[in-house]
């Protein structure tokens, strides 16, 4: 005779006297305890006993509620209870308050697909009060069924004082963290090149490139090897007139703002003539670091390694190339009275470049490339946009003008190759960051953005973690630990629309230039003398 499975629920506290069944009814047990908990108010009453104890804190980050879970949420949810239920049993106090994220890009996203809208010019059209009131109701539409899933897995977790990122308290806590900084010195405006989304409009941190594993995904580029023919005073006396650079980008968007040219202080550069094989760029010689000939041989005419490093006429160091001019690949910004270009066009000097891909020259375009923008910006020449917040070309860069980056790239070679400037066009395979939140392909471009100063507290951050116990114990100096040893400034500013504001007001007259900084809701009142109840725009844009 088998046991049959019991349907009757257990009794709780269970007094010791209930037959051990050996095929219970889990959903039954399962349902009961539940039940039990919820009359019995045990999980309230496991924290006020403790009142008085030691405080184990624990710090949730928050989901958001404009979508239901996903395995990940609850995978990690019973990790979140597990330990806050043992420091309880140990005798210590763990109030676990739940919160939700409600502000941010994906709730925008979300609030946009639910809109039928794609653009974010689409949301200055219908109204920015608009569209954040829809904002607000999207990102709390699943609050109830995230609390039924939480409870159904016995995660015990307060509900009821739970908070949201957009209540107004939490919102002045964010202003009140900013002002706190700024007046420490740790917050900055600055003009930078950052991982931009231009699907999204808005910069993202570096932090950023690591939110997902898929972050980073194969792409298939063109590349392509260009020349540019060395000219002027320095050259002359260098014996290289004439004599063509070679550079190679993977970008070949940007090369309508090339500036200028890179190379390494201690890397010797190759004069190389013409093979007796031709090339697409025609006759002449040839510049490039001697340690890349080889994987240019062929184009540069020769049927081998050997017999290109052979052909080579005079070598020198790239410290002796500073200065050089070099005629530009466009016009676009040539005029220098017009966009203060009067140091471009030259080979600059710089110890980021290597030979490990390409020709060890480097083509610098300051508004696209974080390196570029720091050495060309010494040298005094000027970060240049050509494209808009959404990644098309400006009407100035006429033959792709309103054109998407990406898509320009095919249009911009076939004008270089026409001119006779390329010397090698190919495809290339490479990770590539992705925006993880709309999945395109980013790409860099100068923004202003707000900025943690970071680097100047990284010895603190560094000790910190020495005092932190990780599990597993190898992400302390593993996967964080090297995060924080490579640490830059954190933007922390996005050009959006639902969210907490960046509290600065800054005069409009330059007359009477003032900045101010806000940490709290009294401080409003006190200068602009009303009581802030949204921080939200556009209530937050009318204090003026």
């Amino acid at each position: 005779m088998t046991d049959q499975p019991s349907t009757h629920p257990a009794r709780y506290p269970l007094s010791g006297d209930e037959p051990v069944v050996a095929s219970p009814n889990l959903p039954a047990l399962e349902t009961g305890i539940l039940a039990f908990w919820k009359g019995d108010d045990t999980f309230k009453a496991s924290v006020e006993q403790r009142q008085g104890c030691t405080e184990w804190v624990f710090y949730d980050g928050p989901p958001f509620a404009n979508g239901l879970p996903h395995y990940g949420h609850l995978l990690t949810g019973y990790a979140k209870d597990v330990f806050p239920r043992f420091h309880t049993m140990r005798g210590k106090q763990v109030p676990r308050v739940f919160g939700w994220d409600t502000h941010g890009l994906p709730a925008e996203l979300e609030a946009m697909k639910q809109l039928g809208i794609t653009e974010k010019a689409e949301i200055e059209s219908m109204g920015v009060d608009v569209f954040n009131e829809h904002a607000r109701a999207s990102v709390l539409q699943y609050m109830d069924e995230w609390e039924a899933y939480v409870t159904r897995q016995a995660r015990w977790v307060d509900f009821d004082g739970g908070y949201k990122t957009l209540d107004l308290t939490y919102m002045e806590s964010v202003i009140w963290a900013f002002k706190t900084l700024h007046d420490k010195g740790l917050a900055y405006e600055g003009y930078r090149v950052l991982p931009y989304c231009w699907r999204d409009e808005t910069p993202l941190s570096n932090h950023e490139l690591r939110m997902d594993d898929d972050v980073y995904q194969d792409r298939q580029d063109t590349t392509l090897t260009v020349t540019f023919p060395l000219t002027g005073e320095r050259a002359d006396v260098l014996g290289l007139s004439g004599v063509r650079a070679l550079a190679w980008t993977t970008t070949p968007w940007t090369l309508p703002t090339n500036l200028a040219l890179a190379v390494g202080p201690a890397i010797d550069y190759a004069v190389v003539p013409a093979g007796p094989n031709g090339t697409s760029a025609g006759d002449g010689s040839f510049l490039l670091a001697a340690d890349t000939i080889a994987g240019y041989c062929k184009d540069l005419g020769y049927d081998s390694a050997e017999e290109a490093l052979a052909a080579v006429t005079r070598t020198l160091p790239g410290s002796d190339l500073a200065g050089v001019t070099y005629e530009p690949l466009f016009d676009f910004f040539a005029d220098a009275s017009e966009w203060g270009t009067e140091h471009a066009f030259q080979i600059l000097v710089d110890d980021y470049v290597a030979t490990g891909e390409g020709t060890g020259i480097v083509h610098q375009a300051p508004a696209y490339g974080e390196d570029d923008q720091r050495v060309a910006n010494a040298a005094g020449i000027p970060t240049i946009l050509s494209v808009d917040d959404g990644g098309r070309f400006l009407d100035v860069v006429a033959p792709v003008a309103s054109q998407q980056v990406f898509d320009a790239n095919k249009p911009l070679s076939k004008l270089l190759k026409d001119a006779g400037r390329v010397l090698r066009q190919a495809s290339y395979v490479h990770s590539y960051p992705h925006c993880w939140r709309c999945r395109n392909p980013l790409i860099y471009k100068a923004v202003s953005s707000w900025f943690v100063k970071v680097t100047d507290i990284k010895d603190d951050l560094l000790a910190a973690n020495e005092q932190i116990t990780w599990v597993p114990e190898n992400v302390k100096h593993g996967q964080f630990g090297k995060w924080l040893e490579g640490a830059r400034d954190w933007s922390i500013s996005r050009n959006r629309y639902w969210g907490s504001p960046i509290p600065v007001w800054k005069s409009d007259d330059a007359n009477f230039p003032r900045i101010d900084v806000y940490g709290s809701l009294d401080e409003l009142e006190r200068d602009f003398g009303v009581r802030v109840t949204d921080l939200h725009r556009p209530a937050i844009d009318e204090l003026t």
